[in-house]
């Protein structure tokens, strides 16, 4: 029997199933990478892939749902990020930090790390930014934007310190940062992205 989020039981989806979700997964991505996530629709989604979008709502959900469906991401970064939400903005970096480390660091933490490598890989590196700009970072941008017109400047400056790490961290395993304890790690960066968020605009 088959789930009404469109994942199959344990002996698996029909054929018919698995490429039409294939094809809606397909769309999104292409979709996703040209348009960006804010401008994207579930209904233009279901155009490019041929289908209703009542079934893209079917298997996926939200909009969100397809996003974090598309770039493979075993967690909802909504979820992740709650913490962060729930923190006050002299303590956005710390939370920001133990957060996405927290995710690396844990059960779920090879499939994203799976998936950012395979997104560098094929290519799609458009994906990643519309991910940590227009998803991840989206709602720290709304409260960090002091003086007016900074929120990009800073959430892209935390993007470049949390993509560098992944990388060094993670896919290079530099050494002792592979091996660090998260807490280290956290005090190291906490403080920088800090800076970024909140910290005094370097005059131009």
């Amino acid at each position: 029997m088959t789930e009404s989020n469109g994942v199959g039981s344990k002996s698996g989806r029909r054929p018919g199933q698995s490429k039409t979700r294939e094809a809606i997964l397909a769309s999104a991505r292409t979709r996703f990478a040209r348009s960006g996530f804010d401008t994207t629709s579930i209904r233009s989604v279901a155009a490019d892939a041929g289908v209703d979008s009542a079934l893209v709502h079917h298997y996926f959900g939200t909009k969100r749902g397809l996003f974090v469906a598309a770039i493979a991401l075993p967690a909802d970064p909504a979820e992740v990020l709650e913490p962060v939400a729930a923190a006050d903005n002299d303590n956005l970096g710390r939370a920001l930090a133990t957060a996405i480390l927290g995710v690396w660091d844990s059960e779920d933490g090879e499939a994203v790390i799976a998936a950012f490598r395979s997104m560098i890989a094929s290519g799609d590196t458009t994906l990643i930014g519309t991910f940590l700009l227009q998803v991840a970072l989206r709602d720290v941008a709304k409260r960090v934007d002091s003086p007016n017109g900074s929120a990009l400047e800073r959430v892209n400056l935390v993007a470049s310190q949390m993509a560098g790490l992944l990388l060094t961290r993670h896919i290079l395993a530099l050494e002792p940062l592979a091996s660090m304890p998260v807490a280290r790690v956290v005090d190291w960066v906490a403080p920088i992205l800090q800076q970024y968020l909140t910290g005094p605009m370097p005059e131009k």
